[in-house]
This record gives structure tokens, C-alpha cells and sequence, in this order.
């Protein structure tokens, strides 16, 4: 009662805005809502479940070791032991995965592949919160980051720690400016990378 309390509260406060406004702010508050990181969550169920129902949550997908299948509706997530199903890829694309929910990645130990396609939400900070994350610097093999506006050199050069990136794909980011420092700091890391990129 008092979740919906707080709820109709934030909701009138709505009505003293212009529509479009109104829209704009809704959303971007629901979304704030969908990455609040439930840690309890994470103690009881693991980080891999926890995650999944964050990623689905936010409309991403995730792909279990051992299974082709993508897991894309929060309602038919496998059942059974907690530990048996541990995520190797993401694809966020489309969904609302934003900086305060990251905390649930940082338990991840068997990423391989993250795409990140049209996340609004996504920014610089996230970038640099991927390659801080001792488990994914030694478990991400491919990334691919596409149409996503709020990315900057900064955050692309931030991927570097990934010690164990294979393969790097980059295209449409505005806030991209100096591709040939890029290259050259990836070669210098990273001389074994593909890296693709298809930026203006």
C-alpha cells in the first residue's frame, strides 16, 4: 500500500507539466524504477538470475551457456536450480539498461558478448563501469555498440581494461570524434582486436 501510495503521489505531480513534458519525465522515471538493484535479490537468488530478471525487466535479452535459444520474456525464465544457468550474452538493444542498474552485472562471470543497439540511457559511465569489472575483464570476448548517442571517445577508450576483447564493433555514435586515436590506442593494448569501425 505504501509502494502505490508513493506511486500516485509521483503520478499527480505529472499533471503540472505540459504533455509532452509529462511523457518525456513518465517514462524516464518508470525506467529509473525498472534499474533500481535489488540486492537482496542478488544474495538470495545469485547474480546470474537477478540479472536476467533485471535485463528482461528493462526489455534486453540474455542467452544462457549451452543454449541457443535467447531468453526475451520475463515471464518464462527457466526454472530449477539457481546456479545452472549462467549468462553469456547480451543484447540490449532497444532497452532501457541505464548507469544505477549495472551493479547487477558486476557478479556476471561468464559474459562473453555484449551488444548494446539504441540504448538511450547509455552513456560514458557505463562504459567505464564495463571495463572496471574485474569478472567481465576477464570474461568478454565481443561488444558491439551501435546508434547509441550518448557515447563519447572517453567511454570507448574506457573499454581497454577488457584485457581478453577479441572483437569490437562500433558504428553510428555521434559523440564520437577522434577514430584514428582510438585505433591507435586499441593497437597499442589490444594488437590482436578486430575492431570495425563505421563512424562519420
Amino acid at each position: 500500500m505504501m509502494l502505490f501510495g508513493k506511486i500516485s503521489w509521483q503520478l499527480c505531480g505529472l499533471k503540472k507539466l505540459p504533455w509532452s513534458c509529462d511523457t518525456r519525465y513518465f517514462w524516464g522515471w518508470l525506467n529509473a524504477v525498472f534499474n533500481q538493484v535489488d540486492y537482496e535479490r542478488i544474495r538470495n537468488a545469485g547474480p546470474d538470475r537477478a540479472a536476467s530478471e533485471w535485463l528482461l525487466r528493462c526489455g534486453a535479452k540474455v542467452r544462457y551457456h549451452g543454449q541457443e535459444k535467447w531468453q526475451k520474456d520475463y515471464n518464462h525464465l527457466p526454472t530449477g536450480p539457481l546456479d545452472k544457468y549462467k549468462i553469456q550474452a547480451i543484447d540490449a538493444t532497444d532497452s532501457c539498461i541505464m548507469n544505477i542498474g549495472f551493479d547487477y552485472i558486476e557478479g556476471l562471470k561468464h559474459v562473453e558478448n555484449i551488444r548494446l543497439r539504441k540504448c538511450h540511457y547509455i552513456e560514458d559511465d557505463c562504459l567505464e563501469r564495463i571495463g572496471q569489472f574485474e569478472n567481465l575483464q576477464k570474461s568478454l570476448l565481443e561488444m558491439e555498440i551501435i546508434s547509441c548517442g550518448g557515447i563519447t571517445d572517453k567511454g570507448i577508450t574506457a573499454l581497454r581494461h577488457l584485457r581478453n576483447l577479441k572483437y569490437l564493433l562500433l558504428r553510428d555514435l555521434p559523440g564520437v570524434k577522434n577514430k584514428e586515436n582510438l585505433v591507435q590506442a586499441f593497437k597499442t593494448t589490444h594488437p590482436s582486436l578486430e575492431l570495425k569501425l563505421y563512424l562519420k
